[in-house]
């Protein structure tokens, strides 16, 4: 909000003449008026973003309901509890590194260098607030991983690879495109790629790529579950067992992507020029509101029919993986594009995860929640279909400090933004596999990767967590009704002889 200003000179000239006191009064009074609205506004726009981040947080509760619902029920346990030490080991490192790695400006193209454990945060561009609204998305790309690797993978490697990706792998790649002095940034104006920067307003690459591509190395090097394949080759279903937590977390994960999505303007307060009094900031966080909740309706159904098409059946957990591929996609260019165009995005999502499933199974790749197919194929889609249908008028009101910045290539805005965006899926797709593929093949060296072929067998949450998630029946004797129901064998034949 632009300051109000208030000169006392100015004033008394207008009030006559011996009124410099009175004027110089009214002013004082004028400016602590001013500096309330101030106060106000930055309030305003830090209880957006407080907001935004609960919402963002609340996904890792999604993210447990789906990832319960879609491993086996021996194995429930064990993928809940990594869901919740991603959340607490990634708060833990992101304090300590991360945020300052990703955003301690100023610093280098390549990494942040200041803010560690939060030392001199608050200031005026940084506030608790901040971090927490980050500390939510780093963990969200770490429980995309943990999906990929379920059900086989050892206990000590969770820990291991959510720390490394939380406390620095994940930062380096958001400050590559988020912070203002990332060498692909669209933030900074000073140094654009190819004059436009990579636009990707919530991550469909710095989140969903980054989660997406190091599940896919996890799992490769793994290997695929027991019985995933047979001895031919042929595919073979190791079904979820629930599929109403399946829909549970996914619901959780559309309530939280209005806090990913519109969140991302981390305010709401803004106002753009002739706009009049009724449009800003607070009109392109509904307007990104709309074009999440477009995206994903149209891959929910696009998958519906075309599995409908090719396997013969509606299937709600394939539905659920279409709805979250479309809006891991419209993720990129949520705020930049037509609402119109967000239904496009969906489309192609809906493709895009239904091709990468089918290669995946004619390659033997193994992935329980389809994290990699989903976050990383329809993350790529996303960061391609922003580069082709980012709108001019949007590009300048969300990155403002840079006329004539490029736009959309079938928007008219040339093919600057497509190369910086083909240059951000090729430098992510090479950082993750440099890092995370490297440290999931010493883990497997070391054999601290996969668990054994007998405790894969049992279910994890028998051999390694004490007992199963679910009690089928009641050890306690003393709390048996004394009338049960049994059941009642048939009787054998009876043989009747007969003497002649």
């Amino acid at each position: 909000m632009a300051s109000l200003d208030c000169s006392a000179e100015q004033l008394a000239q207008l009030l006559g003449p011996n009124t410099t006191a009175a004027a110089a009064f009214i002013c004082n009074k004028f400016s602590d008026v001013n500096n309330k609205f101030t106060d106000t506004n930055y309030a305003v726009d830090n209880t957006y973003l407080l907001f935004s981040a609960y919402l963002v947080f609340a996904m890792q509760l999604g993210f447990a309901m789906l990832c319960a619902g879609s491993v086996r029920a021996k194995n429930t346990m064990n993928i809940m509890l990594t869901n919740v030490l991603d959340a607490a080991t990634g708060g833990l490192f992101y304090y300590l590194f991360g945020f300052a790695f990703a955003f301690g400006s100023p610093s280098n193209g390549f990494i942040g260098k200041h803010f560690f454990a939060l030392k001199s945060i608050p200031t005026r561009l940084f506030d608790y607030s901040n971090f927490i609204y980050q500390w939510a998305f780093a963990i969200a790309a770490a429980g995309i991983t943990s999906g990929s690797i379920a059900e086989r993978t050892q206990f000590v490697a969770y820990l291991i690879y959510s720390s490394f990706l939380t406390g620095f792998v994940y930062p380096v790649v958001s400050h590559w495109f988020w912070s203002a002095d990332g060498w692909a940034s669209a933030a900074n104006t000073g140094n654009l790629l190819f004059r436009s920067g990579v636009i990707d307003f919530a991550g469909s690459g710095v989140v969903h790529m980054v989660g997406g591509i190091a599940g896919l190395w996890g799992a490769l090097i793994e290997g695929p579950r027991i019985g995933r394949f047979d001895h031919s080759g042929r595919s073979l279903a190791l079904r979820g067992h629930s599929s109403t937590l399946v829909v549970l977390g996914t619901f959780l994960l559309w309530f939280g992507w209005y806090g990913f999505n519109p969140g991302s303007f981390l305010k709401i307060s803004g106002t753009y020029a002739g706009g009049g009094n009724y449009y800003g900031t607070w009109s392109a966080v509904g307007r990104t509101a709309v074009t999440t909740t477009l995206a994903g309706c149209t891959a929910a159904l696009t998958t519906l029919f075309g599995k409908r098409f090719l396997s013969g059946h509606w299937n709600v957990t394939d539905v659920c993986n279409g709805l979250l591929g479309g809006f891991a996609a419209i993720t990129s260019g949520c705020s930049v594009v037509d609402p119109w165009a967000a239904i496009i995005c969906g489309f192609v999502a809906a493709v895009v995860l239904v091709s990468c499933n089918k290669l995946a199974e004619k390659l033997k790749f193994d992935d329980p929640l389809e994290a990699a197919q989903l976050h990383g194929g329809c993350g790529a889609w996303g960061i391609i279909f922003t580069a082709l249908f980012a709108k001019e008028e949007y590009v300048n009101q969300v990155y403002p400090g840079k006329p004539g910045r490029p736009y959309g290539l079938f928007m008219g805005g040339g093919g600057r933004l497509l190369a910086a965006h083909v240059i951000q899926i090729l430098v992510i797709t090479g950082w993750v596999s440099a890092t995370m593929g490297t440290l999931f093949y010493i883990l497997h060296k070391l054999k601290l990767l996969r668990i054994s072929p007998e405790d894969e067998m049992a279910g994890m949450d028998l051999t390694r967590h004490g007992g199963f998630a679910y009690i089928y029946h009641d050890d306690d004797e003393s709390n048996k009704h004394p009338f049960e129901l049994r059941k009642i064998e048939p009787a054998a034949p009876t043989t009747i002889l007969t003497t002649n």
